[in-house]
């Protein structure tokens, strides 16, 4: 038999702690489980174990998000053509995830009920929750936009999407609180109604000068895939590419609306806390992702682009070879070379707004 390499054997042990940790939080709850039962059941030691999640919640994340990530999509015959059809396949999808009264406190279904909890406990998590729950809102809320544009010109249909996503996750919290007190179906109806809401929502720029500099570089940032659709994220096309701590990530609406109309637009996720902080941003994304790809058909689908970059490969791509949850960097690309970059609160509306010439072919070339 082959001897495994390093990388290998490495993944081979996350995987089986991850099998491991899944078991044991559906038998014993959150709470209650333990980190050397954990280990037992995976055949590793404690320190295996740490030395693949710092922390129990990170591994309770990341157990939930592995689950998240590989639901199966089963989209509608007929996909959403209306915003209003759109809400409620969103909500659809959603509400088909949460526990029944009827269900054993450790049933699959149940596994989730700690997660707020835990985001509550800690002021490490709360931060980087909101701009994940703000991202969720803005792919939402350009999927929504495809269907319907804004009545008012500059409008947005964000608000929408964030009042939506209000809904859900407290129909989620009461599902698991108060058994038997969420309908799902007035909460699909509650959904669905919300197309009709006058947000007023109009998008405007704040006053922010970032630094901004014209560039003439090689772009080749390494292959990476696409947390939104599932699919490779092809970060070496034309467009703007932003790497943003976990703390600034709402600032990817600034890059959308200020892009010329198809542009690809990349978000480069980084954070000072990786082990701890990815497993939650995966999760988080991944659960309104998966309804995203559920209820809008595939044109609808937001050209915004979202990659972890655990390595910080990407981001060594973009000139950041150390970024936190506060780095706001934003490189546009032409013809395969960065060709202006932006650094600080605005970065990405500078490097979306800028007008920018394409390289000569013989720079290009090189």
């Amino acid at each position: 038999m082959a001897r495994l390499s390093r990388a290998e054997a490495q993944e081979r042990n996350r995987a089986k702690v991850l099998a491991a940790a899944r078991d044991e939080f559906a038998r014993s709850g959150f709470r209650d489980a333990k980190i050397d039962v954990i280990a037992d059941r995976a055949e590793l030691t404690r320190g295996a174990v740490y030395s693949n999640f710092p922390s129990k919640r990170a591994l309770y994340f990341a157990v939930l998000a592995d689950l998240a990530e590989r639901a199966p999509v089963n989209p509608p015959a007929e996909p959403a053509l209306t915003v209003r059809e759109a809400l409620r396949e969103v909500a659809r999808a959603w509400v088909t995830r949460l526990p029944l009264a009827t269900e054993d406190g450790r049933a699959p279904s149940r596994l989730g009920v700690d997660v707020i909890p835990e985001i509550l406990a800690d002021e490490l998590t709360q931060k980087p929750y909101a701009q994940l729950m703000k991202l969720n809102a803005v792919l939402l809320g350009l999927a929504l936009e495809k269907l319907r544009p804004p009545r008012e010109p500059g409008g947005r249909l964000v608000r929408i999407a964030e009042a939506a996503l209000t809904v859900l996750q407290g129909a989620g919290q009461l599902a698991a609180a108060a058994p038997g007190f969420v309908d799902p179906f007035d909460v699909i109806r509650v959904c669905e109604g919300l197309a009709d809401l006058d947000a007023g929502d109009p998008w405007f720029v704040a006053p922010m000068i970032p630094d901004v500099r014209a560039t003439d570089e090689p772009w080749t940032p390494p292959e990476a895939v696409d947390a939104v659709t599932g699919e490779p994220a092809r970060p070496t096309r034309d467009g703007v590419v932003a790497v943003l701590g976990l703390h600034r990530l709402s600032a990817a609406e600034e890059a959308v609306r200020a892009a010329p109309p198809g542009t690809e637009i990349t978000v480069v996720v980084v954070t000072g806390s990786p082990d701890e902080l990815f497993p939650l941003a995966r999760l988080v994304v991944a659960a309104t992702a998966t309804c995203l790809r559920q209820a809008f058909p595939r044109p609808a689908w937001p050209r915004l682009r979202v990659v972890y970059d655990e390595s910080g490969a990407m981001a060594a791509a973009a000139g950041v070879p150390e970024s936190g949850d506060m780095t706001e960097v934003a490189v546009r690309v032409v013809s395969g070379r960065s060709v202006l970059r932006a650094e600080g609160f605005g970065a990405c509306h500078a490097a979306a707004s800028r007008t920018v010439e394409p390289p000569e072919d013989g720079e290009a070339s090189r």
